[in-house]
């Protein structure tokens, strides 16, 4: 695109804003900037809409970046909000449904595990659990990873004796489990110990989840005394081993800080523009893991800047605690504690501690967001080398940014799925992942299958009308197979018209399908391999792999669903109470399906007309 070109598409742009900033208030509220196609290029908030909006109607005073936005820009959107603290959730809710390609914006933002006490249940459970909190009991977290929680639940089985089966595995139970004889588990399920005595299991757990770990292990080491004391050896041992536990969990602690009992530590790093976040979670006095974080931003964004978008995203959908310690003060830090309190619904506030524990624990935190940093950098200097060897070896232009893989699955034709993994300079796309039930293609016709997985995935982006330069356009297609799959991916993207916009490789097993000895095929090339120590090799086996593992997974998921299915779902008027009810009298799906009309009556809550009905439904 030539100067002018360039110069008249920046006017244009920023003549659609004009248009928009002549009819807007003066009050607070969220904008968005879209593209042609109706791409969120960039979400914002305002105190005031028309203040902030009409700085982008001068773009020669705005970075070269902002300059790109503005030049893209076609349309806007508003949404009016009471407070400045309102647009602030807004935005971040905003930011991370839409991801738009010019704003702050945090990625891999996984939900955190959590510890549940169940409260539904005479006997509490202990479980792991994740996502929304709808079963009643006392939640403790967010934990920093699935093995954090892990090692907590073995210790307070180790520790307190819990429970953490399922409710029907505990009701089915007539003697105790291996659980109860390694001494993990008191095994209240066939009632040896009563509803009291784990009751005080549950308090004492629950205590010590609430950080009062040393008062517990003085009331127990004063019960090992007393055992000792009255020559009940074993019960002394039981207790020994207890504290004992107890004190490995403090051991393990890397940082402890005087009066830190829920907080989180932000430490930011940045360095060749790039940034790390270490985020580290202190609940009930303890350090409960931590997590580096590599938000996506412009390289010359300002570390406040970018602290003030990570935070206001993070805790779009996580609890705040009352207090948040970082090394970087982040922009309007004081709208930040405000958008923060209003939803929490207590007060939360952000400091940058200058000395004592608090500082240190700061300091900890930046070491690692620093170390974390330095790793990361050296393993995508590697992954931007590999691409560059892959662009070489394929003949590609430029450097791919986005790699669709796909692979089928299916055993005899049955459960048919495909699976599409997405990687690029960033590594595996988890996010873009995409399964296909394949619906047409006839059984254990591979090419078939791949012909209607193709099909729908680039139907779908030109209905979308997804720009071949944007972030859901891929630059290379990866296939597993040979030219049969190579050549059915060729024609169906021909038929699209987008066969010349996409380098398509297949991959194949070598002679005696041998890792390592695979085969590459390209429209218009000879088919090749790759010495057996090359590193791109070792790349696209890993990818190959990945899209093997997701498509299998996926498989085999639908195939368990299929498994667990009854043969009474789906029919008419049987929900889940009569279910259970024709189950536990006749003892199978299968029974109930060569029930007569008159056995299916005696059950409880079926009619004569539903009896006829589920009959009917059978025959």
């Amino acid at each position: 695109m030539s100067e002018e070109q360039n110069i008249t598409a920046l006017e244009r742009g920023a003549q659609v804003i004009q248009g928009y900033v002549k009819r807007l208030p003066d009050t607070p509220g969220v904008y968005r900037m879209l593209s042609e196609s109706g791409e969120a290029l960039y979400v914002g908030k305002a105190k005031s809409l028309k203040k902030r909006v009409v700085n982008y109607t001068r773009p020669e005073a705005l970075p070269i970046r902002l300059q790109r936005m503005i030049a893209l820009t076609r349309e806007m959107e508003f949404v009016h909000t009471q407070t400045e603290a309102e647009a602030l959730l807004l935005e971040s809710n905003l930011i991370k449904k839409l991801k738009p390609k010019y704003n702050v914006l945090l990625r891999d933002d996984k939900s955190f595990p959590y510890i549940l006490m169940t409260g539904d249940h005479d006997f509490p459970q202990v479980v792991k659990h994740r996502g929304a909190k709808k079963r009643e009991g006392q939640y403790y977290g967010p934990f920093a990873s699935a093995g954090d929680v892990n090692r907590t639940i073995a210790i307070l089985q180790r520790v307190f004796a819990l429970r953490d089966c399922s409710d029907t595995y505990f009701a089915q139970r007539t003697r105790p489990c291996l659980q109860y004889h390694i001494k993990r588990c008191t095994a209240p399920c066939v009632g040896k110990v009563s509803k009291a005595g784990y009751a005080e299991q549950t308090r004492e757990a629950q205590a010590f989840l609430d950080g009062k770990s040393d008062a517990i292990q003085k009331r127990m080491a004063n019960k090992m005394q007393e055992a000792s004391a009255a020559q009940d050896y074993e019960a002394a041992a039981v207790y020994r081993d207890r504290i004992q536990a107890l004190s490995s969990i403090q051991a393990r602690q890397d940082i402890n800080v005087a009066g830190l009992v829920n907080a989180d530590v932000m430490a930011l790093a940045q360095k060749e523009g790039r940034t790390c976040v270490q985020v580290f979670f202190f609940r009930a006095g303890r350090n409960y893991g931590n997590r580096s974080y590599f938000p996506r931003h412009d390289k010359d964004e300002e570390p406040a800047v970018v602290m003030a978008a990570f935070m206001a995203q993070f805790y779009e959908n996580k609890p705040t605690p009352k207090e948040i310690l970082v090394n970087v003060m982040p922009d309007e830090k004081a709208l930040l504690e405000e958008a923060f309190a209003s939803k929490a619904a207590h007060k939360v506030g952000i400091a940058k501690p200058q000395r004592g524990g608090r500082k240190r624990v700061v300091d900890f935190a930046r070491r690692n967001a620093c170390e974390a940093l330095a790793r990361n950098l050296v393993e995508k200097a590697g992954e931007a080398k590999l691409l560059k060897c892959l662009a070489d070896l394929f003949g590609m232009d430029e450097t791919p940014s986005r790699i669709e893989v796909y692979d089928n699955s299916h055993i005899s034709g049955t459960n048919m799925v495909g699976g599409m993994i997405v990687a690029g300079p960033e590594g595996f796309n988890k996010s873009a992942y995409r399964k296909f039930n394949i619906r047409t293609a006839e059984a254990s016709d591979d090419f078939g299958m791949m012909r209607e997985v193709m099909e729908r995935r680039f139907k779908r982006a030109l209905k979308e009308h997804l720009d071949m330069d944007g972030a859901e356009w891929p630059d290379l297609l990866l296939v597993d197979g040979g030219k049969g799959q190579l050549s059915a991916v060729a024609q169906v993207l021909e038929d699209y018209g987008v066969l010349d916009a996409l380098t398509v490789v297949a991959i194949s097993k070598g002679p005696e399908r041998n890792a390592g000895r695979e085969q590459f095929h390209m429209i218009g090339r000879a088919s090749f391999q790759l010495p057996v120590n090359d590193a791109v090799l070792h790349y696209l086996q890993r990818l190959r792999d990945e899209a093997h593992r997701y498509a299998i997974g996926t498989h085999r998921a639908r195939r368990q669903k299929e498994i667990a299915a009854s043969p009474l779902d789906g029919v008419p008027g049987v929900g889940t109470k009569r279910k259970k009810a024709l189950l536990a009298y006749f003892g199978s799906g299968k029974a109930v399906t060569g029930a007569s009309v008159k056995d299916l009556q005696k059950v409880e809550g079926v009619s004569k007309s539903l009896a006829q009905a589920i009959y009917d439904h059978f025959h």
